[in-house]
C-alpha cells in the first residue's frame, strides 16, 4: 500500500493543541464518515467510529489521539510579548527562535520564541539549562494591535510544514498525526469486509496532557481488547547507546512490552508477534521506562479492564 502523503501532510498540519482539537477533528470526521456504521461525538472531543461486527457481545477499541503538545496564552504585556504555559511536555531547547501559530478567535497571528540572547548571558547564565518561563513569544506588534485579535486562553502551536526527507519525512506533529493516518487508513482496508466484533475507531482528545480523552472513551465503550496506536523513540543517532535506543527506524513496527503507562497484556502481545510473523511485517520489541499513551487508561477504565496493547511507529526527534 502506498502512503497517501496529501493526506497525511494534511493531518500534520491542521492544529489540534490539547483541549482545542475541533479542526483536526472536522478532517477526521470527513475521511471516515463514509466507512463507518456509526459516528459518535462525545462530550470531551473525542470521535469514535463503530463498526459493527457480528459477535455484539464483544468490543475492540483502537485508538489514535488527535492533540498535538501545543501551549496557551497566559499574559500580554505592555510590548505585546505573549507570554505562555505549555499543554504537554517540551524540551525547553527546542523551542529557541522557533515560529508559532497563535489561534486568535478571528485570526491566526505567527510570532517567535524568544528568550534572552545568549551574547548578553552572564557566564553562569549560559551554564544553565533553559527552562520553559525564559521564553516569551514575539508577535512584532505592538499590545494594542496584538490585543485585536489575542487574548488569554488562546491556544498556540508550532508553525512547520510537512516535507519528505530520503526515505522519511519531518513536520510537527506526528506524534500522533502519524496514527491518525494509520487508523484512518485501517478503516479504508476494512471496508466492506465482515468483522468478528464491534470495533470502535476511537480518535482521542488531551492524551498529551493526561490521557484524559482515551479514559472518558474507554468508560464509555467497555473494550474487551484495547489498542493504541502511537509513536515511540527511535534514538538510534549518534550518540546513542544499544541499550538507550527503544527502537530504530527500519527494523520495523514496535510492539509494545511497557512504558510509563502500561504493562502490556502477554496475551497482547503474543498476539500481535503472531500476526505479525504470520504476515511476513517486520517488527522490534519496544520497552520504554517513562512516557505513556492512551493504552494505559484503555487498559484500566473499564469495569473488567480491557486486554491491551500497544503499536508504535518509531520516531527520530521526538
Amino acid at each position: 500500500m502506498s502512503l497517501d502523503l496529501k493526506l497525511f501532510k494534511e493531518l500534520c498540519e491542521v492544529p489540534g493543541a490539547p483541549g482545542f482539537e475541533w479542526k483536526i477533528r472536522n478532517v477526521v470526521h470527513r475521511e471516515i464518515a463514509a466507512l463507518v456504521d456509526e459516528i459518535i461525538i462525545d462530550n470531551l472531543g473525542n470521535l469514535i467510529g463503530i463498526r459493527h461486527g457480528q459477535n455484539r457481545d464483544k468490543r475492540v477499541m483502537v485508538a489514535s489521539h488527535m492533540d498535538e503538545i501545543g501551549f496557551i496564552v497566559t499574559h500580554i504585556n505592555d510590548d505585546g510579548f505573549v507570554r505562555f504555559h505549555t499543554l504537554g511536555g517540551f524540551d525547553p531547547k527546542t523551542l529557541t527562535a522557533q515560529r508559532v501559530l497563535v489561534h486568535g478567535r478571528e485570526k491566526t497571528m505567527i510570532g517567535v520564541m524568544g528568550t534572552k540572547p545568549v551574547h548578553v548571558m552572564t557566564t553562569e547564565e549560559r551554564a544553565k539549562p533553559l527552562k520553559i518561563t525564559d521564553f516569551f513569544i514575539d508577535m512584532g506588534l505592538p499590545k494594542a494591535e496584538v490585543e485585536k485579535f489575542i487574548r488569554v486562553g488562546d491556544p498556540i502551536t508550532r508553525e512547520r510544514e510537512f516535507i519528505e526527507i530520503g526515505d522519511c519525512v519531518n513536520s510537527k506533529s506526528l506524534d500522533n498525526r502519524v496514527a491518525v493516518y494509520i487508523l484512518i487508513e485501517a478503516l479504508r482496508e476494512l471496508k466492506g469486509k465482515a468483522l468478528p466484533y464491534d470495533f470502535y475507531a476511537t480518535f482521542t482528545v488531551q492524551e498529551e496532557v493526561g490521557l484524559r480523552g482515551a479514559s472518558a472513551a474507554s468508560f464509555h465503550i467497555q473494550p474487551d481488547f484495547a489498542i493504541a496506536i502511537d509513536t515511540t523513540v527511535a534514538f538510534d543517532t549518534p550518540g546513542s547507546s544499544g541499550h538507550e535506543r527503544i527502537t530504530s527506524l527500519g527494523h520495523g513496527v514496535a510492539i509494545k512490552v511497557m512504558d510509563g503507562s502500561v504493562i502490556s497484556d502477554l496475551r497482547m502481545v503474543q498476539y500481535m508477534e503472531e500476526c505479525a510473523d504470520r504476515r511476513g511485517i517486520k517488527y522490534q520489541k519496544e520497552v520504554l521506562t517513562a512516557g505513556g499513551t492512551d493504552a494505559g487508561a484503555m487498559q484500566k477504565m473499564g469495569k473488567m479492564g480491557a486486554i491491551t496493547g500497544a503499536i508504535s511507529i518509531p520516531t527520530r526527534h521526538l
